[in-house]
């Protein structure tokens, strides 16, 4: 099925903010034919984000960032959650621009090349945002400390962890941002090659 699969019935305006929420009352074919009566769906409206797994071939290493969340807050773990350098899609930006900036101000680090891992859709139930993932090979020498944009109110630490720590945090549920999971998942099976590529050696878990 299609997008022409869905009628949309109406629209209402629920809140305008940092996010927008609107309802929607809408009906759709089912898969065994036919169609639903009127459905109440709500979503919240969001640019578009990209997430960045910033990785250092040459010293095997990882940066990532912690910053409070307040949705972690409410579901009852530490606010301060581990994750992939991120960010929004601003007007007239191209998602490598953005992963470009955030690696900047949220880390310190400047990327030297970029892999693109996927495009997601990071929760289709309720939230209209995609999220472009890559893998930016930098130099991670000087990254670290504590980074953000005081207009912004933000807070970031970065830190700079080993290939084997990252791979064994998420292993102990000590990472649970899916950014650094599908930046992992990408890397692994790539992670000697590029270390060959800019080390001429390779190293296995």
């Amino acid at each position: 099925m299609t997008r022409d699969d869905v009628e949309i019935i109406e629209k209402k305006k629920l809140y305008r903010g940092h996010l927008t929420v609107d309802e929607f009352i809408v009906q759709h074919k089912l898969f065994n034919g036919g169609t639903t009566g009127p459905i109440s769906r709500e979503v919240v409206k969001r640019a578009n984000a990209v997430g960045v797994l910033p990785y250092d071939p040459i010293r095997d290493e990882i940066v990532v960032i912690r910053q409070f969340r307040a949705g972690v807050m409410v579901a009852q773990h530490n606010p301060w959650l581990v994750e992939s350098v991120a960010g929004l899609v601003e007007e007239n930006e191209t998602a490598e621009d953005v992963a470009k900036r955030e690696c900047v101000e949220e880390a310190g680090c400047e990327i030297i090349e970029l892999h693109h891992i996927c495009d997601f859709f990071s929760s289709p139930g309720m939230l209209s945002e995609c999220v472009t993932m890559y893998c930016g090979i930098t130099d991670t020498t000087n990254a670290g400390g504590i980074h953000g944009l005081e207009d912004e109110d933000e807070d970031i630490e970065a830190s700079v962890l080993s290939w084997s720590q990252l791979v064994q945090d998420i292993e102990a549920k000590k990472c649970l941002d899916p950014k650094i999971m599908l930046g992992v998942m990408w890397l692994t099976p790539r992670h000697d090659a590029l270390r060959k590529r800019f080390t001429g050696q390779t190293t296995r878990l």
